[in-house]
């Protein structure tokens, strides 16, 4: 019988997940799905590692499946199609690891405990990150599990890029820049030495872009600087997150607007971004599809930002090599990589519209030309193929 390893990514209303051969090998893909709308009228849809559907399951309202019954069906569904499989580890994306997980860590009530002592850093997104943890631990004791951070790549950068200008007794509570999508940019790093060895080896920045965005400035594949900080509100402008807000504004907010916690915290991260600046959808291709002038100003202003804070990572590098876009939006949206990329122009950075327009993601296109003094790329991440490789490695007895 094959081994298998359950990947977790928790939100508030889904659950992701991807199942991995193991043997003594890297693993291998060999389902993805999710449950969306737990909580509502929740939906299952699974699909092989090529991406064809499998299955698909609907809940009524009345049900109101929660984290617990999805992991219950997840469960139960490899069990009953998992050709032979046996499920013997589940890695789990974790966004907050604070200063003290640096690495993939194997949970134990402890672990549990630490993690959840970190939600007020990450208030949206802990608790739903521990939510499977906790179900998998009263029903599977003896299933080993692993914690893997979206904050641990980040710890390598030299404390100056990770301090606030704040009292010391304040830092010390943890308010510092912890930055975020390091499992995404971790894989990244792992794939530029094949990819584009001077990249790996040189200055890049690579630019995660997606319903959450963010930029990281990498010298020789470990990260030196990024433009998320202390939440994964903070930097670029996002779907439905403002990105870098003047914290005057807050108190704006709060004094004349009688705005509480709450609503200011719903304000900044389901309120704004693309969604809040156009008026209509937090979504790229609705926006670049729309004629409206309120949706041509959110993509301006989301590329205006990237391309700022672009000028931004590379002084912190001293110089630019390499610009690598990742995500849902740059490894799909040739237009924003283009506005981009001519944003960048003046970091040597020369585009080939050509490249651009008809780069295969699978291949990890070169997009600049060969003349271009910094040269970019298309690289799709693996943030669950990350996971896997951590859990597998941490299962062996080290480190991946």
């Amino acid at each position: 019988m094959a081994d298998l390893i359950l990947v977790l990514n928790a939100g508030s209303s889904s659950l992701k997940f991807r199942g991995y051969d193991v043997g003594d090998r890297a693993p291998r893909l060999l389902v993805r799905g999710q449950i969306e709308g737990l909580y509502t009228e929740a939906r299952f849809s699974v699909a092989d590692a090529a991406g064809e559907r499998r299955e698909e399951h609907r809940w009524p309202a009345a049900t109101r499946l929660d984290h617990e019954g999805a992991i219950v069906f997840i469960g139960d569904f490899l069990r009953s199609h998992g050709e032979g499989h046996r499920l013997v580890a589940a890695g789990h994306r974790v966004v907050h690891g604070g200063m003290r997980f640096t690495g993939p860590t194997l949970v134990t009530p402890a672990v549990i405990d630490e993690l959840a002592a970190l939600a007020p850093l990450a208030p949206l997104h802990q608790p739903h990150n521990l939510a499977p943890i906790r179900t998998l631990a009263r029903l599977r004791p003896d299933l080993p599990q692993v914690a893997c951070f979206d904050t641990a790549f980040h710890r390598t950068q030299p404390e100056e890029a990770q301090a606030f200008a704040l009292p010391a007794e304040i830092t010390a509570r943890g308010v510092r820049r912890y930055g975020f999508h390091g499992l995404s940019y971790e894989y990244i790093a792992s794939r530029l030495p094949a990819v584009a060895p001077e990249a790996a080896r040189g200055r890049t920045v690579v630019a995660h872009l997606g319903n959450g965005a963010s930029l990281c400035a990498m010298r020789a594949g470990r990260s030196m600087a990024s433009t998320m900080g202390f939440t994964a509100v903070d930097g670029l402008v996002m779907g439905t997150r403002c990105g870098s807000l003047d914290a005057g504004v807050v108190l704006y907010l709060m004094d004349e607007l009688k705005m509480d916690t709450r609503a200011v915290e719903d304000l900044i991260y389901k309120r704004s971004g693309l969604l809040g600046v156009s008026g209509i959808s937090s979504d790229m291709r609705t926006l670049l599809a729309s004629e409206d002038p309120r949706a041509r100003f959110a993509v301006e202003l989301f590329t205006y930002r990237i391309g700022r804070e672009l000028g931004s990572m590379a002084a912190a590098l001293e110089g630019l090599d390499a610009l690598v876009f990742t995500g849902g939006i740059g490894e799909r949206a040739a237009p924003i990589r283009d506005r981009i990329c001519r944003h960048a122009g003046w970091l040597g950075v020369e585009l080939d519209p050509g490249a651009n327009e008809h780069a295969n993601v699978d291949d990890a296109p070169r997009i600049s030309t060969a003349a271009s003094r910094a040269a970019a790329w298309v690289i799709p991440t693996d943030e669950e193929g990350m996971i896997a490789r951590h859990t597998f490695a941490v299962l062996q007895g080290g480190r991946s």
